[in-house]
């Protein structure tokens, strides 16, 4: 019986990744160029990043489900792109932005 209980506390138990990662790139769609400044909205969680000079954001620890990026920034048309978080894995998109015309 001892060696029983010995046995089960040196057991280390089963866990499971249980958030994912969202990340990725703004970029201009005629250039291709990285957007620096853009309000990256992550829906329905309400968490707001904005882009850094290389266009990258990042929502780390989210819950797995799907979710909206919208991206915002001025002298440019607002874009929206789903995506489906997965427990345990790192999502990686790139979403492009039109210049208003």
């Amino acid at each position: 019986m001892l060696m029983a209980l010995v046995m089960m506390v040196g057991c280390d138990p089963v866990t499971y990744d249980v958030f994912a990662t969202i990340c990725g790139t703004v970029v201009n769609c005629d250039t291709m160029e990285p957007l620096e400044g853009v309000s990256v909205i992550l829906s329905p969680s309400g968490k707001s990043k904005i882009t850094g000079t290389d266009g990258y954001f990042e929502f780390a620890e989210v819950e797995a489900m799907q979710y909206t990026l919208t991206v915002q920034k001025a002298g440019y048309s607002t874009n929206r792109k789903s995506v489906n978080a997965i427990a345990g894995e790192t999502t990686d998109v790139t979403i492009t932005m039109d210049v208003k015309k």
